[in-house]
């Protein structure tokens, strides 16, 4: 796509900087916490009717235990492009009533505007502005928008991998990173529960009977935490320590909590049997271990270089630098990463302060992050 048209896009997506930051405010103020399927349902039903404004094919993934996903098509190009986001947010209902969304110094504050209501914003006006302007997409898009990411995307990894293995790359516009640079990679999360079984006494009359399970939880704790590698870039946290009933009782059980942070599958296939494996120091103590890695790694591979190089050509025609890294936090991205397919994130808004009070989004990003992402349609 010659470099006119690129800057032509930009021009009318700054010249709608305004009204998209009042959609902005109105998606930020319908509250969609991921355990609530009513007021889940409610947003994507808002969110069905703007795509639908936008001359999109809507469909409603009902789910009954979730909210409902919701994917949104548009145009008849060859192959397709997934674009990724999630109407979810960490906040609870009745948070949008406490803090409204409004907007100070040239950012937007509100409940889930950062993460990532901001990234569903850019979508919706990419397509805007380039149906507005004539200018059709190279490759039919797929918008997948689900309920539940922010606790693991339980019920939506199906519908994202299903669709992910029909398209040529994915875009997630999930928040950008730190100083607004694009996501090459993430890393793997696994979530694992220890359970560790002792026998109750007296710890003052009939101590030596029993058989305690914090203590053999300290073990634990301190062999967990030295499997991590900051060289390799493997953390093991136990963020959880549940132990005992009484002080004076010597504790029969003890759970502990553990988050795995990996950024390659290599190392995941090398801890996570150490941490499914744990024996116990004391014989007489048991000690049992679930879990799994629920997202895959997004590894820094050549595909996902390949895709930012090409944000970062058309960001250079249209005057915006483009830099890329990672982070430890995952996203639906590793799935679609893990299956082969050329993934690129961090395509949403500059900001700060995502799952806090502070979270903000820098509102002038928000028309240059949607028109590389329309630039990217153009040429996928």
């Amino acid at each position: 796509m010659e470099n006119g048209s690129h800057k032509r896009v930009l021009q009318a997506l700054r010249d709608s900087q305004e009204e998209m930051v009042r959609t902005l405010e109105e998606l930020t103020n319908i509250d969609s916490p991921s355990t609530d399927k009513t007021h889940m349902d409610r947003f994507s039903a808002a969110l069905a009717a703007k795509w639908k404004e936008n001359g999109a094919t809507v469909h409603t993934i009902e789910h009954d235990k979730y909210g409902n996903h919701l994917k949104a098509e548009w145009g008849d190009g060859e192959g397709q492009v997934l674009v990724l986001c999630h109407m979810d947010t960490v906040w609870a209902a009745g948070e949008t009533a406490k803090r409204p969304f409004r907007v100070e110094d040239g950012k937007g504050y509100g409940p889930g505007a950062y993460d990532m209501k901001g990234g569903i914003v850019e979508a919706l006006y990419a397509v805007k502005v380039l149906s507005g302007l004539g200018l059709g997409p190279k490759s039919r898009v797929v918008v997948l928008c689900n309920s539940d990411e922010e606790i693991g995307s339980p019920s939506s990894r199906p519908l994202i991998e299903d669709e992910a293995r029909k398209s040529k790359a994915v875009l997630v516009l999930e928040p950008s990173a730190q100083g607004g640079s694009l996501k090459t990679w993430r890393k793997g999360v696994g979530m694992f529960e220890v359970t560790i079984r002792g026998r109750a006494a007296h710890a003052g009359a009939d101590y030596e009977k029993g058989v305690s399970a914090a203590q053999e939880a300290a073990h634990q704790i301190l062999h967990l935490h030295n499997l991590t590698d900051l060289d390799e870039g493997t953390t093991v946290n136990v963020g959880i320590v549940r132990s005992g009933t009484r002080r004076n009782v010597v504790a029969e059980e003890a759970i502990l909590g553990i988050d795995l942070r990996v950024k390659t599958q290599e190392a995941a296939n090398r801890v996570i049997p150490k941490i499914l494996g744990l024996k116990a120091v004391d014989p007489r103590v048991s000690v049992s271990v679930k879990g799994e890695l629920n997202r895959p790694p997004m590894e820094r591979n050549q595909r996902n270089l390949a895709l930012f190089q090409l944000a970062r050509s058309i960001g250079q025609d249209m005057g915006i630098a483009l830099s890329e890294s990672g982070t430890g936090g995952g996203s639906d991205g590793n799935f679609t990463s893990a299956l082969g397919i050329p993934t690129l994130d961090g395509l949403g808004p500059h900001g700060d302060d995502a799952h806090s009070t502070g979270e903000y989004v820098l509102l002038s990003s928000l028309p240059e992050r949607a028109a590389v992402i329309a630039g990217l349609l153009l040429n996928l």
